[in-house]
């Protein structure tokens, strides 16, 4: 098995999300929305998770609506990555500047949620991966709350459970079960090597339906 290391120096997103196709696994790729917050980063790590439910009112003064997601950001370790599904009201925005320190500071991997972000310059200024579907300056108090952590969850349609692999980068964000992980790093490793043999025979003239015919890669 290739270290998380080597797989962010030579893997990318299309390539696993290729592998995983042939492996008969269709739905791994979260939806065009997801985007990263920088492009230039990418992001590899085990999925730790949380899901939030929609509340519509403010909580008790004496109250701490952020209790389970402290909790889940405190516990992460290194190459962990926060996933959180974050409820339908598309309005909150979970993860900012402090929640990227203290994950970053623990050696995490980066974030990825189905909501918002906000604090933007000063995440991108830390070089921590995050991915999400917008931008907004909203809290989620009072609009969301955790209810659960560590948990099988669906992050913008695709199921993700606690140790599955989270491969993300400019391309976008790919799931990969933990079951079949050994298999699609194999199928991946081997598309690669006939990727980088089509680009080699491409650079040299040969004409792309000669090329494809050779090593069946596009």
């Amino acid at each position: 098995m290739i270290s998380m290391g080597t797989m962010r120096e030579q893997f990318f997103s299309a390539l696993l999300s290729d592998a995983l196709d042939s492996l008969g696994y269709m739905n791994q790729a979260m939806p065009p929305r997801m985007r990263p917050l920088d492009e230039e980063l990418t992001m590899v790590g085990r999925a730790r998770t949380a899901r939030f439910v929609d509340v519509v009112d403010l909580p008790p003064s004496d109250s701490n609506p952020y209790e389970l997601e402290i909790a889940l950001v405190d516990s992460l370790g290194p190459g962990d990555v926060a996933v959180f599904s974050c409820g339908t009201s598309g309005r909150i925005a979970p993860w900012g500047a402090l929640l990227s320190t203290a994950s970053q500071v623990r050696g995490a991997a980066g974030a990825v949620m189905d909501g918002l972000v906000r604090d933007i310059r000063d995440i991108r200024k830390m070089q921590f991966p995050v991915f999400h579907v917008g931008i907004c300056p909203l809290d989620s108090k009072g609009r969301g709350k955790i209810v659960e952590v560590d948990i099988p969850i669906k992050c913008d349609g695709v199921a993700v459970s606690p140790g599955d692999l989270i491969f993300g980068d400019a391309d976008g964000c790919v799931v990969i079960p933990q079951a079949i992980e050994a298999d699609v790093i194999r199928v991946a490793s081997e598309r690669l090597k006939g990727e980088n043999r089509t680009l080699e025979a491409l650079r040299s003239g040969k004409r792309l339906a000669d090329v494809f015919a050779e090593f069946q890669v596009l």
